[in-house]
C-alpha cells in the first residue's frame, strides 16, 4: 500500500525508512534494530542503575534520552520510542511489575468475564500521556534527523501476558483460555484492539512517523489458530491506522501468515530468521515492504563475518521495498562496535 508523504516526512533530513514503506525507490535500504534503545548500550546501563524500569518509561526526559542514544552512537536511520508493550495492560487497569533480569509480572490475571468487563478501554491518550510527552519531546530533539517510530504490542501477545501473568515458553494458560473459552478470548482481544488503536493514533498525533505492532508470541499459535486469534485483530489495527501513518506488523514466528498479511492495509511486515528472504518475497509477491531478518546472535560473530552476512541478507531481499533489521530484539551481550558494524554494512551496501 502506498502512503503519501506527510508534512512531517518532507521535513526529514533522512526519510529512507518512510520511502521504503511507501515503496519508493531508494539507493540503499534503511536500517534500524529492534530494542536498539536499551540494554546493550553502556549509557543505558548507567541510567538503569539509577532508575527503575517504569521510571525510565514514564519520565519523558529519560525516555527521550534513551531513544536518542542509538541514533547518536550507532547511526541508525530511525529512532524507536523507548517504552514497553505492557503499558496497555496498565492503562486498562492491571498492575504490571518489572524486575530486572526476571521480566514482567502481572499479579492479577484475567480469568473470567467479570475480569474482562472491569477493564478500561477509554482515554488511552490520557492514561498514557507520558508516552505522548516522550514522543513530542523526542520529535523536537531529533530535529528532523531521522523518522520516529511508535509502537504497541499486538492483541494476542498482550492477551498472553494478561492471562499468563508472566513470560512463558509455551503460553499454556493463554492458549487454554483461548481454546476453552473462545468467546471470552475474543471479547478480551477486541477490548485490547480498541484501546491499542486509540493509543497508536495518539502516538502519531504526538509525533510518531510510523508505528510497529509487535506480535512477539504469535508463533505460539498454529497457522489455523493464528487466523482465528491473531490475524483479524492485526488487520483491524492496520485498517484503522491506514490514513494516519504507515504500519509495520511483526508477527514473530508466523511466516505462514505472510501471504495474508501482505494483502492488508499494512505497509510493512517484519520477519524473523525462520524464513529465507527469497521465500518471504515469493509468499508476498513483492506487494509489501519486508523488514528483517538478521539473527541477533550473529552480531556476536567477528565484524568481517557480520558484514559478509549483512551483504548476503540484502542480496536475498533486494534493495527496494526492504528495511534492514534484526529478526528479533538486540540482545544485551552484543558489543556496541558489532551493532555499529551491522548498521555500517547496510550503509556501505552496493551490489
Amino acid at each position: 500500500m502506498n502512503i503519501e508523504p506527510t508534512k512531517t516526512s518532507t521535513q526529514l533530513k533522512n526519510d529512507l525508512l518512510l520511502q521504503a514503506l511507501r515503496k519508493q525507490k531508494v539507493e540503499r535500504p534503511p536500517v534500524w534494530m529492534m530494542r536498539q534503545a536499551g540494554r546493550y548500550l553502556p549509557d543505558y546501563i548507567k541510567l538503569r542503575e539509577k532508575y527503575d524500569f517504569f521510571t525510565r518509561v514514564q519520565t519523558p526526559e529519560l525516555a527521550c534520552e534513551i531513544t536518542l542514544q542509538p541514533v547518536d552512537q550507532v547511526g541508525v536511520d530511525a529512532a524507536i520510542i523507548f517504552s514497553d508493550i505492557l503499558v496497555i495492560p496498565q492503562a486498562m487497569g492491571l498492575e504490571v511489575l518489572m524486575e530486572e533480569g526476571r521480566g514482567p509480572l502481572l499479579p492479577k490475571t484475567i480469568k473470567t468475564k467479570k475480569d474482562i468487563d472491569a477493564l478500561n478501554t477509554s482515554n488511552a491518550e490520557e492514561h498514557l500521556k507520558y508516552v505522548m510527552d516522550a514522543l513530542s519531546l523526542t520529535k523536537k530533539e531529533l530535529n528532523g534527523r531521522v523518522p520516529l517510530i511508535g509502537f504497541s504490542g499486538a492483541p494476542w501477545t498482550i492477551l498472553c501476558y494478561m492471562v499468563e501473568g508472566k513470560g512463558s515458553k509455551t503460553w499454556d494458560k493463554a492458549k487454554q483460555f483461548a481454546y476453552t473459552g473462545p468467546e471470552l478470548a475474543h471479547a478480551l482481544l477486541q477490548k485490547i484492539t480498541n484501546i491499542t488503536i486509540d493509543y497508536l493514533k495518539a502516538q502519531v498525533k504526538a509525533g510518531a512517523d510510523t508505528v510497529q505492532v509487535f506480535d512477539s508470541w504469535a508463533g505460539s499459535l498454529s497457522p489455523e489458530d493464528f487466523k482465528i486469534f491473531a490475524q483479524p485483530y492485526l488487520i483491524q489495527i492496520a485498517d484503522a491506522m491506514k490514513n494516519d501513518a504507515p504500519v509495520i506488523l511483526f508477527p514473530k514466528g508466523s511466516w505462514y501468515a505472510l501471504k495474508d498479511l501482505s494483502e492488508t492495509s499494512a505497509s510493512g511486515i517484519g520477519i524473523d530468521w525462520s524464513i529465507t528472504p527469497q521465500f518471504a518475497r515469493e509468499l508476498t509477491k513483492n506487494k509489501i515492504t519486508l523488514q528483517g531478518n538478521f539473527d541477533p546472535a550473529k552480531l556476536l560473530a567477528p565484524i568481517p563475518q557480520i558484514k559478509k552476512w549483512v551483504k548476503e541478507m540484502i542480496d536475498g531481499f533486494g534493495v527496494q521495498n526492504y528495511i534492514a533489521n534484526l529478526g528479533h530484539g538486540i540482545t544485551p551481550n552484543v558489543p556496541v562496535e558489532h551493532a555499529k558494524a551491522f548498521v555500517e554494512a547496510v550503509k556501505e551496501y552496493s551490489r
